[in-house]
C-alpha cells in the first residue's frame, strides 16, 4: 500500500507520540484535528492521490501505530458494533477514539464501559444525535457531567427529527432526572400538544412525572387502605391499580388518551402500547400474551377467578371488578391488538385512524373505567 506523503507522515507520528486524547478528520479542508490535554492541535493534510484514498491511508497509518492493524478500523469490531455486542476495556475504548473513524466512535459510545471522560472525548470526535442518544442510555453518562450537555443538544436538535422513533427516544432520554430544568421540561410538554411522538416520549421517560395537574380518581376514595394493605403483601395488581388511581397515574392515562386521539402513524401507536406494557410490566413477568382486545377481555375474565393475586384483589374489593378487568387487559397490550384491523396495511393518518377506531374506542373505555366512579 502506498504511503502518505513524507511531511504528513512525520507530523502524524510526532502527534501520535505525544499521546493525544482523541482524533478526528474534517474532510472539508482536509484537516486532521487532535484533542490533547492542553487543547486542540490541527494538521493540514497534503494528499498525493485522490482525497478519499488518501484519507484511508492516513487512517491506516494511525491504526497501524495504535493497534498494529494497518488495514484501518478492525472489521470484527464493526461486526460487533452492529450486533450490539460491544464489550471492551476502557483502554480499548480510548484507542477507538484515536482512529479518526466515525464507526469507531459509534462503537465507543455504545459500550457499557464508557466513562464520563471518554464520553467527553467521543462527543468532541462526533457530536450527533445518534451518539447523544446512545450515551444518555448509559446511566453512568446520564449522571455525569456530560449528561446535561448531551440532553441540551437533543432538545435543540429535536425539531429537525422527522421519524417517530428518534423523537420518542430523545424526549424519553432528556426527561431523565437531573438533565433539564423545569422550564425546559414544561416547554417540551407544551410542544407535545402538537406532537404525539413527544407524548409517547413522556409516557416512556417520565411515566410518574407527567406535568398534568389532575386529582386522584374518585375510585380511590374508600379503597386506598385496602389497596395499600394488598400492595404491602406483595400484590402487584393492587400496587398497579393504586398507582394508576393516584394523580400521576391519572396523568399517565390522560396522556395515553392524547396519543389515542390522533396518532399520526402505526409506529407512534405501537410505541404507546409498548409504554403501557412497560408501565404494567410487573403484572406479566412472563411477557405479553400476543392477543387482541377481545381475547384479552376473555382471558381477564378467566384470570379473575384463577390468578391468586387477582382472586385476592376481587375478594378484598369486589366493587372494583371492572377496574381489575381493565387493569389486566391494559397490561397485555401489544401489536396484536392492531393486527386484526391493519393486517399488512401500511396506512397512516386518517385512513389508519378509521381502521383502528374499534381499538382506540376499546382502549378509551378501559381508560375511563380506571378514571371514573364505580
Amino acid at each position: 500500500m502506498e504511503e502518505v506523503c513524507a511531511e504528513d507522515s512525520l507530523r502524524l507520528n510526532v502527534l501520535l507520540a505525544s499521546r493525544p486524547l482523541a482524533i478526528r478528520i474534517q474532510q472539508s479542508g482536509l484537516r486532521l484535528q487532535a484533542l490533547t490535554e492542553s487543547g486542540e492541535r490541527e494538521i493540514a493534510l497534503n494528499p498525493n492521490c485522490r482525497e478519499d484514498l488518501y484519507l484511508r491511508r492516513v487512517r491506516a497509518l494511525i491504526s497501524g501505530h495504535l493497534l498494529g492493524s494497518p488495514g484501518g478500523y478492525p472489521v470484527y469490531i464493526k461486526r460487533w458494533t452492529r450486533m450490539g455486542q460491544m464489550q471492551m476495556r476502557d483502554e480499548s475504548l480510548e484507542q477507538l477514539l484515536l482512529l479518526a473513524e466515525p464507526e469507531a466512535v459509534m462503537a465507543a459510545v455504545s459500550a457499557p464501559g464508557l466513562t464520563d471522560e471518554l464520553a467527553r472525548r467521543a462527543w468532541w470526535c462526533l457530536p450527533d444525535a445518534d451518539n447523544a442518544r446512545s450515551m444518555l442510555a448509559n446511566p453512568r453518562i446520564c449522571q455525569g457531567r456530560m449528561g446535561p450537555e448531551l440532553a441540551a443538544y437533543l432538545l435543540e436538535h429535536l425539531p429537525f427529527e422527522t421519524e417517530p422513533e428518534p423523537m420518542i427516544q430523545s424526549v424519553a432520554l432528556v426527561l431523565q432526572e437531573g438533565l433539564i430544568d423545569e422550564a425546559a421540561r414544561l416547554e417540551l410538554w407544551h410542544k407535545a400538544a402538537r406532537k404525539s411522538a413527544y407524548l409517547v416520549g413522556f409516557l416512556v421517560g417520565a411515566p410518574d412525572a407527567i406535568p398534568l395537574s389532575l386529582p386522584p380518581s374518585p375510585l380511590l376514595a374508600g379503597v386506598a387502605d385496602d389497596l395499600q394493605r394488598l400492595a404491602q403483601q406483595g400484590n402487584a395488581h393492587a400496587a398497579a391499580l393504586a398507582r394508576l388511581l393516584q394523580p400521576q397515574g391519572q396523568a399517565f392515562l390522560k396522556t395515553l388518551q392524547g396519543v389515542l386521539k390522533k396518532p399520526p402513524n402505526q409506529e407512534v401507536l405501537e410505541a404507546a402500547l409498548a409504554a403501557v406494557q412497560g408501565y404494567l410490566a410487573a403484572l406479566r413477568p412472563e411477557g405479553g400474551p400476543n392477543q387482541d382486545l377481545i381475547q384479552l377481555a376473555e382471558q381477564a375474565e378467566q384470570e379473575l377467578g384463577q390468578l391468586p393475586e387477582l382472586v385476592a384483589c376481587q375478594q378484598a374489593l369486589p366493587q372494583l371488578r371492572p377496574q381489575w378487568l381493565a387493569l389486566r387487559q391494559l397490561s397485555g397490550l401489544g401489536y396484536a391488538i392492531l393486527r386484526p384491523h391493519l393486517g399488512d396495511s401500511s396506512a397512516i393518518g386518517s385512513l389508519m385512524r378509521r381502521k383502528l377506531e374499534p381499538v382506540t374506542q376499546g382502549l378509551n373505555q378501559l381508560i375511563e373505567t380506571l378514571s371514573s366512579r364505580p
